[in-house]
């Protein structure tokens, strides 16, 4: 694979990081934590991002967008993950609107697209179940007449108390999975509160004998699992993109730090075991990122990208967690101080390794894949 963009897509890079920076400044970072009652939507920064046409990159011109891939989507996810930033770009841009722009019906696309575009809306997904995994979810869905009565709780909601939809996959009483596009202000919706290590806002949803149509339904039901793996195949990749940006950022803090921080008269970046350590540190950064847009260019040209993927998540949750704890340990006590913006980048990179499956899991599905071909 070529790892160069192209002229189109160093614009996006150049304009995505641009907006970034300027924006999701660590001082605007605390005023977002300092208030327990926020929701940890940086509402500005968003504005900027559709003002600017990137939360449409993704999506065709038919609806406004700008008729880009993943590609593009994952630059703006790369930036995020380098500032932190408190902006639902993974489920919005990698996901939602992707799913329901690949799989919507049109009346679907026309309804909530033009919205995310402008910024007026949030897409998210409830994917994460906390027992068992995403292709046996514990919503049900039940036939009632002409529609659907769903029934259950899901957890870990991204952005869920400030979305305006939601993709719920559910088990169906036919046996399978099917996805349903859920206005969030619809009656029969509980929405609560839940923090993540983060301090990111999420939500428990549940669902109350909550009354659907059959538009509701995401393409068919008997498309529902292929269309939950395309949505988890695709946040999991994003996920890897954003952990190659918070490996970057927390590398970037070390070199300043280490170059600046001076004992018994001399850099301490000077001294073999912080290099040692720090360039144990870049390693693993550099598998983050190449794993990670490997995965990200065969989503992108419509290859397999399972094996990708779960390689690229593999090094996001085990190599990850080795560049933030060198980070720390490098900072000395700075490392622990939560008025520096290290702390940012340990704990998105613990909710990253926890969310879809950690180390572990990727090596499972890629041994199942290897026990699975023919010695």
């Amino acid at each position: 694979m070529d790892f160069s963009f192209n002229e189109e897509q160093e614009a996006v890079r150049g304009l995505a990081d641009r907006i970034f920076t300027d924006l999701a400044t660590h001082e605007r970072l605390r005023q977002f934590e300092a208030d327990p009652a926020d929701d940890r939507f940086d509402r500005k920064l968003w504005a900027e991002l559709a003002s600017a046409g990137l939360l449409g990159i993704a999506l065709p011109e038919d609806v406004g967008g700008a008729g880009l891939g993943f590609i593009e989507t994952s630059l703006i996810v790369e930036a995020a993950g380098r500032t932190a930033a408190y902006v639902p770009v993974i489920e919005t841009l990698a996901t939602g609107a992707a799913a329901i722009d690949r799989f919507g019906s049109d009346p679907q696309r026309r309804q909530w697209l033009p919205g995310v575009i402008s910024g007026e809306s949030v897409v998210t997904t409830a994917l994460v179940e906390l027992l068992g995994s995403p292709m046996a979810p514990s919503v049900r869905a039940e036939r009632a007449g002409a529609g659907w009565k769903l029934s259950g709780t899901k957890a870990c909601v991204p952005s869920g108390m400030v979305a305006n939809l939601v993709l719920v996959p559910a088990s169906t009483d036919g046996g399978t999975v099917a996805v349903f596009v859920v206005d969030l202000s619809s009656e029969g919706i509980i929405r609560q509160r839940q923090v993540a290590n983060t301090g990111r806002l999420e939500a428990v949803l549940i669902f109350d004998g909550l009354s659907l149509g059959e538009e509701a339904v995401l393409g068919s039901v008997e498309d529902g699992p292929a269309i939950v793996e395309w949505m988890v195949l695709r946040t999991t990749a994003a996920l890897s993109i954003a952990e190659a940006g918070v490996t970057a950022a927390a590398l970037a803090l070390v070199s300043e730090y280490t170059k600046t921080r001076e004992q018994f008269g001399k850099p301490i970046a000077t001294f073999q075991a912080v290099g040692q350590r720090a360039a144990d540190a870049y390693v693993d950064a550099e598998a983050i990122r190449l794993t990670a847009w490997q995965a990200a260019w065969r989503i992108a040209e419509g290859l397999p990208a399972e094996d990708a993927v779960a390689v690229a998540k593999f090094w996001a949750a085990d190599g990850g967690q080795r560049v933030v704890h060198a980070a720390v340990h490098l900072h000395g006590g700075v490392g622990v101080d939560r008025d520096y913006p290290l702390h940012r980048y340990f704990l998105l990179t613990k909710q990253i390794e926890l969310t879809l499956g950690g180390a572990t899991d990727q090596l499972l599905r890629l041994g199942s894949t290897l026990a699975a071909e023919p010695v």
